[in-house]
């Protein structure tokens, strides 16, 4: 139910303006806070209000967002622990000036191979294992390009906040592959990218990473 959720939630939005609306910030800090009071709080009065305060917090995102309110409450309820800042992580992958994408078989858009990073991986294998899980492509991390805030970047809304992690590689064998998420794979010249799937990756980020690509010594980019 989580990932579905995921899904609704990310077609609703790629349909929204990319600009963070004013209730989802709010959403977003209130989300954490009962997240944070649900992870350290021992009083059953307190745990009481702060699965109070959630269910509020839900409520204000499906009336905004159109969403059912179970499916937001249950989104929300998957995340334990003191809350943090998510990980995605994205590879660009260039052969002959061309750069990799996939496309995406949820919204059918394209986007550089990546996702969340797993638990026991360090950043350079969970990209790694993103790009052959998505195209088939073996690669080896050859620079961190870029570390980002998601919310500054010009992406579409998400009910959490996240880091992304743009990463150069060098392509050293495979075959393109679709996957369970992917449905192509290509290469694509600079001035010739297909439609993109916003909430992953955006056209100045590509844009980026044929920068680097083309010049090596440029350094790390981030906020």
């Amino acid at each position: 139910m989580r990932w579905s959720t995921q899904y609704l939630w990310d077609n609703y939005m790629e349909e929204q303006k990319t600009i963070k609306p004013q209730w989802l910030e709010w959403a977003q800090k209130l989300q954490a806070i009962t997240q944070n009071g649900l992870a350290y709080s021992e009083n059953q009065f307190d745990i009481e209000r702060y699965h109070s305060l959630q269910n509020i917090t839900a409520e204000i995102v499906s009336t905004y967002s159109e969403l059912k309110h179970k499916q937001i409450l249950d989104l929300f309820t998957g995340e334990v622990g003191y809350a943090t800042p998510k990980i995605d992580i994205r590879g660009a992958v260039f052969r002959d000036n061309k750069i990799l994408l996939v496309k995406e078989r949820v919204d059918g858009l394209w986007t550089l191979p990546g996702g969340w990073a797993d638990v026991g991986e360090s950043p350079s294998e969970a990209v790694v294992k993103e790009i052959r899980e998505e195209s088939g492509y073996k690669t080896r991390a050859l620079k961190l390009v870029a570390v980002y805030d998601r919310d500054r970047q010009g992406h579409t809304p998400f009910p959490f906040h996240c880091y992304k992690l743009f990463f150069l590689c060098e392509l050293i064998g495979g075959s393109p592959s679709a996957s369970i998420e992917t449905e192509e794979v290509d290469f694509f010249f600079e001035d010739n990218i297909p439609l993109l799937s916003i909430g992953r990756v955006t056209k100045a980020q590509i844009q980026l990473m044929f920068e680097h690509y083309r010049h090596p010594d440029l350094p790390t980019d981030f906020d």
